[in-house]
């Protein structure tokens, strides 16, 4: 990396995060993400994971900066030094999850999901779900609320919200986890290896029916949900030192 970056600074539409971008481009100068070294995310982790999935093509690495709330995936708002912040930031890679989810009426769905691939009721009745993993049937029926699968990087999210466990990065595993189970009776999930290959059937999908969601993009009335990790696709992350996903989340364990 030079010793000044080309720096494109992207910005949630709060009045905070646009009036960051405004003080920060003025500061440092601001190109396209097209012709930058780096991204700088202003906002929450909402918008650092739509910055992610849409700056995917271009292998930049995203440096996030909280103008939001919780903010687990960025770095605390600074204005000065920060070139000497970027300069010394540390890389996290992650890898999104694909989904793959077919309809009542055979339409597909594809998508891609940093934290979490989630199946929710949509309807009054409890969903029941089939389970099956590289093919073999594990779970013949879980009646639930729903059901999701996260990465490490996600799984202080809804997933910890659902009492999942919570991953550390570099772990190679995926959370399996069931959102109110009734039957079994308070199953709590599963822990995967990172390749393998997650499908949710939908038993009796007309009377019970469910929706499938990756990062906020919903598929409706779902039959089926095929889920895997896209090791094809990579996202760079950068961190301050001793502030990484890492650090992150075995500090939340403890809190």
């Amino acid at each position: 990396m030079s010793e000044q970056p080309k720096i494109a600074f992207m910005a949630s539409d709060t009045a905070i995060a646009l009036e960051a971008q405004r003080h920060l481009s003025a500061q440092y100068g601001s190109v396209d993400p097209e012709a930058a070294d780096i991204i700088v995310a202003l906002g929450g982790d909402g918008f650092m994971l739509q910055t992610l999935h849409g700056t995917q093509h271009l292998d930049t690495p995203v440096y996030g900066m909280n103008c939001g709330t919780i903010g687990f995936l960025m770095n605390e708002y600074h204005e000065p030094g920060l070139m000497e912040r970027l300069a010394d930031a540390e890389e996290e890679v992650i890898n999104p999850l694909k989904m793959r989810a077919i309809s009542a009426d055979g339409k597909v769905h594809e998508a891609l999901a940093i934290n979490e691939v989630s199946l929710l009721r949509a309807g009054p009745q409890a969903a029941k779900l089939r389970i099956s993993i590289d093919g073999k049937v594990r779970l013949d029926e879980l009646v639930c609320d729903g059901a999701l699968v996260s990465t490490p990087a996600g799984s202080t999210a809804y997933n910890y919200s659902a009492h999942g466990p919570i991953l550390p990065i570099g772990s190679d595993v995926l959370a399996l986890t069931a959102m109110s189970a009734f039957r079994p009776r308070r199953w709590r999930g599963a822990l995967l290896p990172a390749g393998a290959e997650v499908r949710f059937d939908v038993l009796q999908s007309k009377k019970r029916p469910v929706m499938a969601d990756a990062d906020s993009r919903s598929a409706g009335n779902v039959v089926s949900v095929e889920i895997r990790s896209e090791p094809t696709i990579r996202h760079r992350i950068l961190f301050d030192p001793g502030h990484g996903l890492e650090e992150r989340l075995i500090r939340e364990q403890f809190v």
